[in-house]
């Protein structure tokens, strides 16, 4: 039981994370392409690039954490 609960939090964690990375990445593309202005981001070609790839490992980490439970705690 105990490590169920605690596979729940590391899940909880990830999919925390994961948002919160693929949130600011999507803002910090959208600046560096300047569709955003308003900071020393905006029109900035790290920015741009960058962005997309922190969007990205959040959308992994989301992924990781929508897994199913690995077969040794099913049922």
């Amino acid at each position: 039981m105990r490590l169920v609960k605690g596979h729940q939090v590391i899940r909880g964690l990830l999919v925390i994370v994961g948002v919160l990375l693929t949130l600011a990445g999507t803002v910090f593309a959208l600046q560096g392409f300047g569709v955003l202005g308003g900071s020393m981001m905006s029109g900035n070609n790290f920015w741009a690039a960058a962005g997309p790839v922190i969007a990205v490992v959040g959308l992994v980490l989301l992924a990781l954490a929508a897994r199913r439970r690995p077969a040794r705690l099913r049922p």
